[in-house]
């Protein structure tokens, strides 16, 4: 994997890259849209290629170790053969989902073992199995196995919890090195810059993330219950640190303003369940605020979900999806999933476009308040 950073913002620390993988190119700042088991939920792959217009997609170690197994992926020949999505794929460890969906578990230097939330049963990941398990899933991008405290957690934990972090990134960058990818592809591995809200132990994780020469680096670790100007401090921080000529994620963020904040900080990747989630409960995003499609008002409304929106936004009216999500229609919940799926990656390609104009900070401040309406 390749980065090129192409153009950065005159005013602010935006960025428009490139970055290269053998499944393909992605122009960043971009969207990924989140596949956690292998599909992104409500959407067919061939929509996310021609209205999304997505450029890479999740899958998560967690959920795909358990289900379908490493078995039926390594006899599939990987994630991309399995699903049969012909463009990069980034996974996330499974560190997040351990600590958050699995109510029985024991963390310990060697690593976590847990219970599935599937039957129960019990198993363990480690830096080591997790690099090996995200070998076999084929991801081109991959995560190192960290711990994601809570977000109130005290400093005193904080700093027990990072340190742990920084011992498994040693050993997963180890293990990297000691392993090759398995389907004729390459690989890189990112590691994670944790250190919840306190400032010096962000310096820490992000100097001893930008040593070891990564391909790139992903924040963690925010947008789990703090003030969003303490989020937004935190990614100054750390990219502050980590190296300029290498990609950076924020990962699980967020609203369309928390995406905007974040490029002008200079962050170029981001994923989050939230445009599906929400268009699966009615809430649809646009430049002009946030639409619920269950209020009475639309009802009457026949005009398009979007006139400049993908061409499910221009074939639909708002009256129609109404009525679609007042029938509990299934197709409410796809065309409500791309129609946010597809905003989404329309902002991210907007703010590219605008960095390499030269006038990202105008634009954003003409339409970042107009975002979080309620319309």
């Amino acid at each position: 994997m390749t980065f090129e950073l192409q153009h950065t913002d005159s005013s602010s620390a935006a960025r428009a890259g490139k970055i290269t993988t053998d499944h393909g190119d992605i122009l960043t700042p971009i969207f990924m849209p989140v596949g956690t088991c292998g599909s992104v939920k409500g959407v067919h792959f061939a929509e996310l290629r021609e209205q999304v217009k997505a450029q890479i997609i999740l899958g998560n170690t967690y959920h795909l170790y358990l289900r379908p197994g490493l078995e039926i992926l390594r006899a599939a020949g990987g994630l991309h053969r399995f699903n049969t999505w012909d463009r990069p794929i980034l996974t996330d460890s499974g560190g997040f989902q351990v600590f958050s969906l699995t109510g029985i578990r024991k963390l310990r230097e060697e690593g976590c073992e847990f219970r599935s939330h599937i039957d129960g049963s019990k198993h363990v990941f480690t830096p080591e199995n997790v690099i090996d398990t995200q070998r076999v899933i084929g991801a081109d991008i991959m995560m190192a196995f960290d711990e994601c405290p809570p977000g109130d957690s005290d400093y005193a934990y904080a700093k027990r919890s990072l340190g742990l972090t920084q011992r498994w990134l040693d050993r997963c960058v180890k293990r990297m090195n000691e392993t090759e990818p398995l389907y004729g592809h390459s690989q890189s591995l990112f590691p994670i810059v944790q250190g919840c809200t306190y400032k010096d132990l962000r310096i820490d994780a992000a100097l001893h993330a930008a040593d070891k020469g990564a391909d790139g680096y992903a924040i963690g670790g925010l947008a789990v219950g703090e003030p969003t100007e303490v989020m937004y401090e935190m990614i100054e921080v750390v990219n502050e640190i980590l190296p300029k000529d290498r990609p950076r994620y924020l990962m699980g963020v967020g609203t369309p303003q928390n995406i905007l904040e974040a490029i002008e900080r200079g962050v170029d990747m981001f994923d989050c369940v939230m445009p599906t989630r929400n268009g699966r409960n009615a809430n649809l995003f646009s430049y002009k605020g946030t639409m619920n499609m269950r209020n009475k008002k639309w009802e009457n409304d026949f005009s398009p979900i979007d006139p400049d929106g993908c061409l499910t936004d221009r074939i639909h009216t708002k009256a129609y999806l109404h009525h679609l999500f007042k029938a509990q229609e299934l197709l409410a919940l796809q065309i409500a999933s791309i129609h946010n799926l597809a905003f989404y990656l329309r902002l991210v390609g907007d703010a590219r476009r605008h960095i390499i104009s030269g006038d990202f900070t105008q634009w954003k401040a003409g339409v970042i308040d107009q975002l979080g309406r309620r319309i």
